[in-house]
């Protein structure tokens, strides 16, 4: 019988007006990879955050058993000390240090006040070998992409001595081929003795990876069930997730009539910002219909989020050209403000970064992007505010105690609810979705589809930019296809499918 490296018990966890967990259980043996899924809100991060001393002994009750002692960690340095490392779903590198400085930060190799770097840049270059990274250890983590940087995220736990590593999320902001390669870095190390968990809402991914999987609802563990004995299908992990079986991923749109073009793009290209000689969005032509959902679909780095931005009152890129028509009529956007005045709004895929503040409460971020409307004067009605944010908590259905509660304490399914409601608050003509989904689960993905579909019910239109082919297959009446910042194709709704968008890119590359 295999050991038991950890055993989680009785763990409760209480926020203000909120029980994060409630009496969780939690074992995880030697040399596995064992999966946590739940509904966003369920209690998986904070759970992991209790393990690793996020939140600190006397923060919660119940036991951490980590090989076979009873583990009270203040901080994530104590817990770090036993091999208990964790790599949170955003990455915590800082872009102008080299992947060597970012890998023994706060772990440095020396003596007293000197920094040993012939020690640093040595072992950094064997730790990020190890993870398949042929890059020098002197490269700044600005100058490589983020599935490279989640895997100096994990050599950087290897260089802590990691015994059992923590994954939140690891894939959510990777490509198809980066996840699968990550997934497969994760199956190596399980052979070479290493333990993980990963909490995922990617259920393909955890069904090929994990040899458990725990399902956590409503702060609660549900059920651990065991591949080889138990069903391991997603759509027996859904049921364990949402206690209820989901027999559509992708809500039906019956009846919905699209209508004129509302918005056009003609001859769109974009110039890099620091590197100005480089076109990162070239000679794009779209256009999208009142009640219809386009798809923008592509490889990461495609050009997609540049496309978006630049669009949304040139908040991205130098040097751009062409032209933007809004109902047959050209128009010429400076800014943010002059794309929110013409009815036009950008859903972040960085919703932490750009699209919410989080130290603020629900209220004020629900209507940050229409003051006007909930002012007289320039004055702030705290009445209207506050019954506005009601409103799109409920219209939405947001979990949250109060819309007085901050942003930062929700969990991502809900955060991106609120930024949801921002724009909707805005009441755009035209809605641009950069990764609408992205780190959320099953249940909160079909709510926000939900919504999609109601917004284009009411005559809007809706661009959806989605790095999930089914996403994007599901959700769209036409999708067009980008690679290397080109239009590689359009497809639609009936003719799409998983190759043909593939089959776009790769021949788009061969004409290059």
């Amino acid at each position: 019988m295999a050991k038991i490296l950890l055993e989680m018990k009785n763990i409760t966890k209480t926020f203000p007006g909120v029980k994060a967990l409630d009496n969780v259980n939690l074992k995880v043996e030697e040399g596995e990879i064992h999966a946590l899924v739940g509904e966003n809100g369920a209690g998986k991060s904070t759970l992991m955050n209790v393990l690793s001393g996020v939140y600190p002994f006397g923060s919660y009750t119940g036991d951490i058993i980590y090989n076979g002692e009873v583990c009270k960690f203040h901080d994530i340095k104590q817990s770090e000390e036993k091999g208990i490392v964790i790599i949170h779903q955003e990455l915590a590198l800082i872009p102008y240090m080299t992947i060597g400085e970012n890998l023994f930060l706060g772990n440095e190799r020396g003596k007293k006040a000197a920094i040993n770097w012939d020690e640093t840049y040595g072992m950094a270059d064997k730790y990020i070998r190890q993870v398949g990274l042929t890059e020098s250890s002197r490269t700044l983590i600005k100058d490589i992409g983020v599935g490279k940087q989640q895997l100096v995220e994990i050599a950087k736990a290897l260089a802590k001595n990691a015994k059992l590593l923590i994954l939140d999320e690891p894939t959510s902001s990777l490509n198809e081929q980066d996840s699968q390669a990550l997934l497969d870095l994760l199956l190596k190390f399980k052979k070479e003795g290493m333990t993980c968990i990963i909490i995922s809402h990617k259920l393909n991914e955890v069904s090929y990876v994990a040899d458990k999987i725990t399902v956590i609802r409503d702060g609660s563990t549900i059920e651990t069930l065991t591949k080889g004995v138990d069903d391991f299908s997603e759509d027996r992990i859904i049921r364990g997730m949402v206690g209820r079986e989901i027999a559509d991923r992708f809500p039906k749109r019956p009846g919905v009539k699209i209508g004129e073009v509302n918005m056009e793009v003609k001859n769109w290209t974009v110039h890099h910002p620091i590197y100005t000689e480089r076109k990162v969005v070239d000679n794009v032509s779209i256009k999208v219909r009142k009640g219809e959902v386009v798809g923008i679909s592509g490889l990461m780095g495609a050009g997609r989020t540049e496309l978006a931005k630049s669009i949304f009152g040139k908040s991205y890129g130098t040097n751009i050209s062409g032209q933007l028509f809004l109902n047959g009529k050209e128009v010429h956007l400076k800014n943010a403000r002059d794309a929110i005045h013409h009815k036009i709004a950008y859903v972040t895929e960085d919703r932490k970064g750009d699209g919410l503040i989080l130290s603020n409460p629900i209220k004020t971020n629900t209507t940050l992007a229409n003051l006007e409307a909930v002012s007289e004067k320039g004055i702030i009605d705290k009445d209207k505010e506050y019954a506005v944010a009601v409103e799109y908590k409920e219209k939405l259905k947001t979990k949250c105690p109060t819309v007085e509660q901050n942003v930062g304490n929700l969990s991502g399914g809900n955060q991106q609810k609120v930024l949801l409601a921002k724009w909707m608050f805005a009441d755009p003509d035209v809605l641009i979705l950069d990764e609408p989904t992205r780190g959320i689960d099953v249940g909160a993905k079909y709510e926000i589809y939900c919504i999609i579909n109601d917004l284009v019910a009411a005559g809007k239109s809706v661009i959806m930019i989605s790095s999930e082919l089914p996403e994007v297959l599901g959700m769209s009446d036409r999708i067009y296809v980008m690679n290397e910042g080109r239009i590689a194709g359009e497809l639609n709704a009936q003719e799409a499918s998983q190759e043909k968008i593939m089959s776009c890119i790769l021949r788009s590359s061969d004409r290059k």
